[in-house]
């Protein structure tokens, strides 16, 4: 029996949403648990590293997995594991099994990730990255939905009940998922080992792995450090950062759409040397902006203008490694994560001993090397044309 591409597309963006409501639970419910838990700020800080250590876990091996047997049953998996996840958060006793639930709950979520990015590319005979582009519209729903949901319901319903709800949603995918039919394996004669080592010997994925490092940190900082930069640069109130906040996300979500549809025809060149225009655009508008109403459309700016790195760069790798799509995009998806752990914590670095107005310096620094590493990188691939 073939598979629907249709019903596959569809089910990787299931896995797209869950993992985007995954990744903005735990911050949503961080003053409940350190209320819960008694938690001191170097406990709470211990315990929110872990989510990020389950993401660069599962971002790392989910490749190799999907090669060797296929997206049932990672994807089936990996939804179990969330789901003890979101079931731990709301009901762990003690901060030891949380610790545990949390690790699973990053693990799942980052295996979801990549999977399901992996997945479109395969399914994709053309535009991927419009395809990629459409696929991450839904972590963007994701992101968005959850505190939407939270602030909706927490009046009438404790943290646990909502988180605990919302976990049921992954089991369900994750028993849809063991129904659907996927792609087959790709290396069903074993997993050539020669063929992966040749993976980090390539100079294009490589620098794409690098692109995306910063790409990933870019956005890390930006999601992370905005509300403080706000606050003490501007003296915007914490609720009207949270909202400037979420216009981030919702620019970057409607480029996607756009990406993925209208703009579906137009080359990779263009549409990435318009993206690097709004992102300056929209630091420019942060770094002189004198009213929230300014800092807002900057932000806009700045999503609409991140929107297209990783959809772009993982159809690259989706057309260049057709038969080790799942490994190769688990490196450079590991490498991405690790640029966002890593940035993050030289912002934090940066904005204590300097201040958090440095942000604007930072993210300009990014760009500068994101662009010129996109120039290296499309001269190499139409080189090897």
């Amino acid at each position: 029996m073939m598979y629907k591409k249709r019903v596959v597309f569809w089910a990787a963006c299931s896995g797209m949403l869950l993992f985007g409501i995954c990744l903005i639970t735990l911050g949503s419910v961080a003053s409940d648990l350190r209320e819960k838990f008694k938690l001191d700020e170097i406990s709470s800080g211990t315990l929110f590293s872990i989510l990020p250590l389950g993401i660069l876990t599962g971002s790392l091996l989910f490749g190799p997995i999907v090669d060797k047997y296929g997206y049932k049953l990672l994807l089936s998996v990996s939804c179990v594991f969330m789901f003890a996840g979101f079931e731990g958060i709301a009901y762990a006793p003690s901060t030891g099994l949380l610790k545990i639930c949390i690790y699973l709950f990053g693990l799942g979520g980052g295996a979801v990730n990549g999977s399901t990015n992996s997945l479109v590319a395969d399914i994709s005979d053309k535009d991927k990255g419009a395809n990629l582009s459409l696929l991450g519209v839904f972590f963007g729903i994701g992101a968005l939905g959850m505190p939407l949901i939270s602030g909706i319901l927490k009046n009438s319903y404790s943290f646990e009940v909502i988180v605990a709800a919302v976990g049921l949603l992954t089991l369900a995918a994750g028993i849809s998922f063991i129904i659907i039919k996927f792609p087959p394996p790709k290396q069903t004669r074993g997993f050539p080992i020669t063929g992966s080592l040749a993976l980090i010997k390539d100079n294009v994925l490589i620098l794409i792995a690098f692109f995306l490092f910063f790409q990933s940190g870019f956005e890390g900082i930006i999601n992370n450090w905005t509300t403080t930069y706000l606050i003490k640069q501007q003296s915007v109130q914490q609720s009207n950062a949270l909202y400037a906040l979420s216009s981030y996300v919702a620019g970057m979500t409607v480029m996607r759409i756009l990406i993925g549809s209208v703009f579906r025809s137009v080359s990779v060149k263009k549409i990435l040397g318009a993206s690097f225009g709004l992102i300056l655009l929209g630091l420019l508008l942060l770094k002189v902006g004198n009213s929230f109403s300014i800092s807002v459309t900057g932000l806009v700016f700045l999503g609409a203008g991140l929107a297209t790195g990783f959809p772009i760069m993982l159809g690259f790798i989706g057309n260049r490694y057709t038969e080790l799509s799942g490994t190769a995009f688990s490196l450079v998806l590991f490498i991405a994560l690790f640029g966002n752990i890593l940035v993050n914590y030289g912002m934090g670095i940066i904005a204590q001993n300097y201040g958090v107005h440095h942000l604007i310096t930072v993210a300009l620094a990014e760009s500068i090397i994101m662009i010129l590493l996109f120039l290296i990188i499309l001269s190499k691939i139409i080189n090897d044309k």
